[in-house]
């Protein structure tokens, strides 16, 4: 996927937010900001959202749908991120005015066959083992200070696996690169809407 501009991503954090509203007043689905949309924002692409509240995690949930269009993906991972996320109880209308949202849009992993091909900061990393798999977002490596190794464990015990599973013949791993980019990364700059 090409890089996209500064005006995708504002609309991309714009629908993220918008979606999070309509999801907590159990509305219809937000549609997009303009239409119609650019090149970027209907290419198929994967996605995650992440929610922080005052600086701390609220929610994250990605969607690895490689056949959807990206603003789809945005739209209905915020909603996720916001409401499903099993670590924290869903967000209510008290506190959108403290989220701050971040979004990251994923090109389509490929297999690592070999784990020192990793590199924590640049890859995001996903780990398949049985039934079981879980994926890192390539900058947890960098907010938690994390090598290889630290990162590669805490995917495998992301996954409920032993956390040395990535040494494991018949553990699978996979690497993928993001862009990622957050309402603070923008605030300085015009918005949409």
């Amino acid at each position: 996927m090409k890089p996209l501009d500064k005006s995708d991503q504002r609309q991309l954090l714009v629908i993220a937010r918008r979606s999070i509203e309509a999801a907590i007043r159990r509305d219809v689905p937000a549609g997009p900001v303009t239409v119609p949309l650019s090149a970027g924002l209907i290419e198929l692409a994967a996605a995650f959202v992440t929610i922080h509240e005052r600086g701390e995690l609220r929610g994250c949930i990605g969607l690895l749908r490689f056949e959807v269009p990206l603003w789809i993906n945005v739209r209905d991972a915020a909603a996720a991120a916001a409401l499903d996320d099993p670590r924290f109880l869903p967000v209510d209308a008290a506190e959108l005015s403290a989220l701050e949202l971040e979004v990251s849009v994923l090109d389509p992993p490929v297999e690592l066959p070999d784990p020192a091909g990793f590199v924590a900061g640049r890859h995001g990393i996903v780990v398949e083992s049985g039934l079981r798999r879980a994926l890192l977002l390539p900058q947890v490596a960098t907010e938690m200070g994390w090598d290889e190794t630290r990162m590669l464990e805490a995917v495998c015990r992301k996954a409920n696996l032993p956390g040395d599973a990535w040494r494991d013949a018949s553990t699978r791993l996979y690497v993928f690169e993001s862009t990622c980019f957050a309402e603070a990364d923008l605030a300085t700059e015009p918005t949409i809407g």
